[in-house]
């Protein structure tokens, strides 16, 4: 983390952790110290998500982004490092123990932050996948060990988004719900937000399918690997029905489209055409629609390497077109 540990840097972190990640994985024999900027990172967020009770308490759910590359890098330190084995690990099950204490809403749904009984689509991009990781990680050489306990939760945590939060005409998720539907913008009914964020959607979408990628076939995760592939296959088909037939991008307010002051937003955007191409290339879509997919995916790739990747003078790569922050402590209306 670059700053002094606000509550937005632990995302910040976790989620370039997980690119260069994925560079490394793409590109092992590259020179550009992808590992050493891996490992500074990781280093950086240790001291403050090392204690279960205060992540809890002080962090929202965006804390746990930054436990998939912790385990990896634990992996990798066990025997060579001891100092550093010894602060990767109590960071790791911090984390993961930061999981049970988290507050819930009266039906077990994860708060996303402070906000009493409100869970936001946010979320599931950080939890889901640490939490499978790190069960994957700890059920033995073969993973018939698996915590049957941590895998229901997690399942049961996707399912209570989709339930609450489904807008069934659409096929979109909305932002996320209230469950003692006393917010001012909560239905009355489901407690659900009113209206679709691309980038909240874009999150939750990527979290399906990175698990999806993690989870191993066996008899204790067919029930959630068959819940997992049926939401993406759901949700990717009414992504791919939202997108943009000019530019080939999508809305940052995806159930408004066209409206004055909406506008083609560039992080919502590149988060579909990942989940989209990945799900592709792993073969979760279904045969008849795979092909749509990576078609539409590809074209919104070069939209948005086109329109919003900038070329600096002093050789770095900026990205233009993203959204600071959309909240739901606020009115949640289309206006804010």
């Amino acid at each position: 983390m670059t700053g002094k540990g606000g509550v937005s840097e632990p995302l910040q972190a976790g989620f370039t952790q997980k690119a260069f990640a994925a560079l490394i994985a793409q590109y092992p024999d590259n020179d550009i110290h992808a590992q050493d900027y891996l490992e500074a990172s990781v280093d950086s967020v240790v001291p403050y998500l090392s204690n279960a009770t205060k992540d809890a308490l002080s962090y929202p759910l965006d804390r746990l982004s930054n436990g998939n590359a912790l385990i990896s890098l634990l992996a990798g330190a066990q025997g060579s490092s001891p100092n550093k084995t010894s602060s990767y690990k109590a960071a790791v099950d911090g984390l993961r123990q930061s999981i049970n204490l988290n507050r819930r809403n009266e039906e077990g749904g994860l708060w996303y932050f402070t906000y009493p009984n409100w869970s936001y689509l946010d979320g599931i991009y950080s939890l889901v996948p640490f939490y499978t990781l790190y069960t994957v990680s700890h059920s033995g050489s073969n993973g018939t060990l698996l915590n049957q306990t941590a895998i229901d939760d997690l399942t049961f945590q996707v399912d209570l988004i989709w339930q609450h939060c489904l807008n069934a005409s659409s096929g979109l998720l909305v932002h996320g719900y209230d469950d003692s539907r006393t917010a001012v913008w909560a239905n009355p009914v489901t407690g659900a937000s009113p209206h679709v964020w691309g980038r909240s959607l874009g999150w939750f979408l990527m979290a399906l399918v990175d698990t999806l990628e993690m989870l191993p076939r066996a008899s204790s995760t067919s029930k959630t690997i068959d819940t997992l592939i049926e939401k993406f296959r759901y949700l990717s088909a009414a992504v791919i029905q939202a997108v943009d037939p000019v530019t080939g991008g999508w809305w940052q307010v995806l159930d408004l489209p066209g409206l004055e002051k909406n506008y083609i937003e560039s992080s919502g955007s590149a988060m579909f055409t990942y989940a989209l191409l990945k799900g592709h290339r792993l073969g979760y879509l279904k045969h008849n629609a795979t092909a749509t997919a990576a078609v539409v995916a590809r074209r919104a790739y070069e939209y948005v390497t086109d329109a919003f990747v900038l070329r600096e003078l002093n050789g770095t790569l900026g990205y233009n077109g993203t959204v600071s922050v959309c909240s739901l402590n606020s009115t949640a209306s289309y206006e804010w």
